[in-house]
């Protein structure tokens, strides 16, 4: 009996000495994971403190903020992460006609007798397009050439 309730005994030590001896992950450990975690988007950072995770810094899109909270809770150790970041509003580029409008007009206005011929504002250059003869291409250029609009493209089919 005596030998039983040792044998009992060093059993129940043994499992407490083995919880007991469960290592907790410092949060130096933690931070040099999550840092290592965040480096694939250099607008973010993140701070490790008492087990919680701290994200801050901007994303492109809400599904690459959601992919990184995912990867820091992945880690073992971290209890939460706190979502401090941002989403980067999407740059909106105006594109301005370096063309006067007026000049567009005076220009649409010499090939009207030339009915395939299109003035358009291409890549901010005034550019005509169509098809045409070659007597119908010289007097186009000669009207458009009085003008003086400055460049234009002559971007039209002679047959």
């Amino acid at each position: 009996m005596k030998k039983t309730i040792a044998m009992a005994a060093l059993a129940v030590a043994v499992s407490f000495g083995s919880i007991a001896c469960k290592k907790k992950v410092s949060d130096a450990e933690l931070q040099t994971q999550a840092t290592t975690v965040v480096t694939s988007n250099q607008n973010a950072s993140v701070e490790v403190k008492d087990g919680q995770a701290h994200l801050s810094g901007t994303f492109t899109d809400q599904a690459a903020r959601d992919e990184m909270i995912a990867s820091l809770k992945a880690i073992p150790g971290i209890k939460d992460v706190h979502d401090m970041s941002t989403i980067q509003a999407p740059v909106v580029v105006e594109t301005v006609s370096v063309v006067d409008p007026a000049v567009q007009q005076k220009v649409a206005d010499a090939v009207k007798d030339f009915p395939s011929v299109k003035v358009e504002v291409v890549n901010g250059e005034l550019t005509l397009t169509g098809n045409v003869s070659s007597e119908q291409a010289k007097k186009i250029k000669m009207s458009v050439d009085a003008l003086k609009t400055g460049k234009v493209n002559y971007n039209y089919t002679v047959k």
